[in-house]
C-alpha cells in the first residue's frame, strides 16, 4: 500500500500528519535522555522532533522507502513490521506511533508487542484517525464519489473481529484490554492549511486509501474526480496573510496515552 509512495506522502499528507507530533511527544513525556521508539516513522517527523528534545531515538517502518527517507534525514530507522519488533523486552522508556494503528491488521497483537518493548512505567502515546471526522477529511472522498469512482476490491480491509470503536472511549478501552494502565484518549481538532495542488498530489500519487481509489480509475474517471475536487474545494478556500490562496481543511483525530 505504501511502497514507492514516500516522496508523494512527504509532499502532501505528510505535512498534515506532522501536526499532532508536539502533543504526541508531550503525552509520552519525552525529554533529554528518554529512550524512544517511533513506530511507523514514515518520513521521520516524530523521530526528528524527539531528537530535537535530546531523546535517544530508534525508529521503524514497514516500508523500506519510508525508512530510506527517514535515514537520509538523520533518523536511526530500520524496517520492521508489527507485531514483531527487533528489540529486547523493556528496552524503551517511551513508544510513540503517529497514525500507525490505523494501518495494522492486528491491532491487539501490535499493542502487546509495544507493551513488551516498554519498560515498567514506560509510556505509550498514539494518534489515530477516529470515527468523528472534520469536513476537510472528506474532501477527496466526496470528490471520488461525485466523479463516479468505483472502489477496487483489492483494498485492504480490517477483519471485523480485530476492529474496535474509533472513539476516545473505544481507543482507551483497547489500550486497557492490552494490559496498559492509566489509559486515556481525547480528540484533537485543527485546520490543515494546504493548496489545491498539494492536496490533490497525495491522491494522484496513490497515497493512502483515497490514493489507491483514485489511481485505480480509468483516465476519464480521474478527470471527472479532479473536476469535482476543484468544485468542492471552493467551500474550503481561504487566504493567508501573504495573500496566497489556500485551503483550510478541518481535521479531527484521537490522541491516546497509557502506561506499562
Amino acid at each position: 500500500m505504501w511502497a514507492g509512495r514516500a516522496e508523494a506522502y512527504a509532499g502532501s499528507f505528510g505535512r498534515l500528519c506532522a501536526y499532532p507530533v508536539p502533543a504526541l511527544l508531550d503525552a509520552a513525556r519525552i525529554t533529554a535522555g528518554t529512550r524512544v521508539l517511533d513506530i511507523g516513522t514514515g518520513t521521520g517527523a516524530a523521530a526528528l522532533a524527539a531528537v530535537e528534545r535530546g531523546a535517544l531515538v530508534r525508529a521503524v517502518d514497514a516500508d523500506s522507502g519510508m525508512v530510506a527517507g527517514a535515514c537520509r534525514r538523520g533518523v536511526a530507522a530500520e524496517v520492521a513490521v508489527l507485531p514483531e519488533l527487533p528489540f529486547a523486552d523493556g528496552e524503551f522508556d517511551a513508544v510513540v506511533g503517529n497514525f500507525v494503528l490505523n494501518h495494522v491488521g492486528r491491532p491487539r497483537a501490535a499493542l502487546a508487542e509495544l507493551r513488551r518493548v516498554l519498560r515498567p512505567g514506560g509510556r505509550l502515546a498514539l494518534t489515530l484517525w477516529g470515527a468523528r471526522r472534520g469536513a476537510g477529511q472528506d474532501l477527496l472522498g466526496n470528490a471520488c464519489a461525485a466523479g463516479g469512482a468505483v472502489t477496487p476490491s483489492y483494498l485492504p480491509r480490517l477483519d471485523p473481529a480485530e476492529d474496535f470503536a474509533r472513539t476516545a472511549e473505544g481507543l482507551a478501552g483497547l489500550l486497557a484490554e492490552a494490559g496498559f494502565v492509566g489509559a486515556e484518549a481525547r480528540e484533537l481538532a485543527w485546520e490543515h492549511r494546504t493548496t489545491v495542488e498539494e492536496w490533490w498530489a497525495g491522491a494522484a500519487g496513490g497515497v493512502a486509501t483515497v490514493g489507491l481509489v483514485v489511481t485505480s480509475q480509468p483516465a476519464e474517471t480521474v478527470a471527472r474526480i479532479r473536476r469535482e475536487y476543484e468544485r468542492l474545494c471552493a467551500a474550503f478556500a481561504c487566504e493567508d496573510a501573504d495573500g496566497e490562496g489556500r485551503l483550510a481543511l478541518p481535521h479531527v483525530a484521537l490522541l491516546a496515552l497509557a502506561v506499562r
